[in-house]
């Protein structure tokens, strides 16, 4: 059997922005969670070590030698294997599509060569959202993406991710940041009894990045708006710094009815309804 691992879309819940240090890094604070949906990575022997990408979402990504993929099996010491990447989540969107891959190859490669986990330090050198990838689980991700902390249960979700194809540059994003000293989220998180606490919670949280995202490219909130129209929809918000949008519903069938509505009146947009992905002691 070809040995797989699954590469989760990352979602920002919230992201507030809460300093910048001195080399220039912004300091973060967010909620993240994670996907059924999805990338996959798989390997199988082969003399040498290749990269192949396929799947809905592969056009416009290469298998160079800066690929996160390559760069996570080189530091894993890897030799004479063939990975496959099957390519779902749309490129620089906001969801931690490359750093899920790279945390994926991680992982596959520990499980099937034994090689021990590579330090903090080297996992961070991949980007700064490979750390919270690497065991993807509801986290609080704080620093520039090194400081990971559990967080209460989350209550069972559905989530509709919307991305208008448009390519929002994250340095762009931070740099039309108009202040970067903004409050963090509270020190201690609360108990969430049920989806209504949690989703009121969050809608009183943040992403500090939506605005100046929308400023760089408007059609973001052409996106929220879509998301936010749609019947029982708890929440509308950007992931990252964009351009992925989500909206948060209590049930399957209107997250399905939702998505289905959105892609139907914008079919140039990448559009799907996915379970948010529990922690595996859950």
């Amino acid at each position: 059997m070809t040995p797989r691992e699954p590469a989760p879309a990352k979602v920002n819940l919230c992201l507030h922005v809460t300093g910048r240090r001195a080399d220039g890094y912004h300091l973060l604070d967010s909620l993240v969670v994670f996907t059924e949906m999805g990338d996959r990575l798989s390997l199988r022997p082969l003399a040498g070590l290749s990269l192949s990408i396929a799947g809905p979402e592969a056009k416009g990504l290469t298998a160079g030698s800066d690929n996160l993929v390559l760069r996570a099996a080189r530091l894993m010491g890897a030799s004479d294997l063939a990975l496959t990447l099957d390519k779902r989540l749309p490129l620089a969107s906001g969801i931690g599509g490359g750093s899920s891959d790279a945390a994926a190859c991680l992982r596959l490669l520990m499980r099937e060569t034994g090689a021990p986990c590579p330090g903090p330090a080297a996992i961070l050198s991949l980007g700064a959202d490979v750390p919270v990838c690497l065991d993807p689980r509801p986290a609080r991700m704080r620093g520039i993406g090194e400081r990971l902390d559990p967080v209460p249960p989350l209550p069972p979700l559905w989530m509709v991710l919307v991305n208008p194809r448009v390519e929002v540059p994250t340095p762009q994003v931070f740099k039309a940041l108009g202040a970067p000293d903004n409050p963090p989220l509270p020190d201690i998180l609360p108990e969430w009894p049920d989806a209504s606490a949690f989703l009121d919670w969050l809608a009183m949280q943040r992403n500090d990045l939506q605005a100046p995202a929308i400023a760089i490219a408007p059609v973001i909130a052409t996106v929220l708006d879509a998301i936010s129209a749609a019947p029982d929809c708890a929440l509308a918000r950007m992931s990252g710094s964009g351009a992925t949008c989500f909206g948060l519903f209590a049930r399957e069938a209107a997250a399905q009815t939702a998505a289905r509505a959105i892609a139907e009146e914008h079919p140039g947009w990448w559009c799907v309804a996915t379970a948010l992905r529990a922690a595996p002691d859950q």
